[in-house]
């Protein structure tokens, strides 16, 4: 993330006044841009930039690409049905960078947190909003309402199901 000056002010010079300059009949005749001399034009205004020392970082910032913050954004989102690899992707990441750094916060690995997380949520939906298992499982990003009774039942000791009916005959 560039840590610089939010603003840098060009110095008006002729060299930048007539490359600005040649760049018109192009608005007039776009069809005439071919894109060598796209490449060319962009060459030439880079070239002429880079004469300001203050612009080389704004240009071309080379410090590690940002990574944002994996704890959060997994708190948010993990109910999401992707990948892990989309995952890393999204939080600036390589996958196994992702998967280092999630071992670090959570002290499990990603599949497990996010069934785990995902099994949490469907309880309080389940029991607390009266939600029906049929409703919920794709939301909270399980495939299929089988893989999502099964996984329930093996951390609930009961399925979503048999657990709903206990909780309306209690209620």
């Amino acid at each position: 993330m560039y840590g610089g000056e939010p603003v840098s002010l060009v110095e008006n010079d002729a060299f930048l006044t007539g490359y600005f300059g040649s760049l018109m009949p192009y608005f007039d005749q776009p069809e005439k841009l071919t894109p060598v001399l796209a490449q060319a034009k962009t060459t030439e205004v880079i070239a002429l930039l880079l004469r300001n020392p203050a612009l080389k970082t704004f240009l071309f910032d080379f410090s590690e690409p940002h990574k944002i913050d994996l704890e959060a954004y997994m708190h948010r989102h993990y109910s999401y049905d992707v990948p892990l690899t989309q995952f890393a992707k999204l939080t600036g990441r390589s996958l196994s960078t992702f998967e280092r750094d999630f071992a670090k916060i959570f002290s499990i690995t990603p599949e497990k947190w996010l069934q785990n997380q995902r099994l949490q949520q469907a309880h309080f939906l389940v029991i607390q909003q009266k939600k029906r298992p049929s409703d919920i499982y794709l939301e909270l990003g399980f495939e299929t309402l089988s893989h999502f009774s099964y996984a329930f039942k093996k951390k609930f000791g009961q399925t979503p199901t048999a657990l709903q009916t206990l909780s309306r005959a209690a209620g």
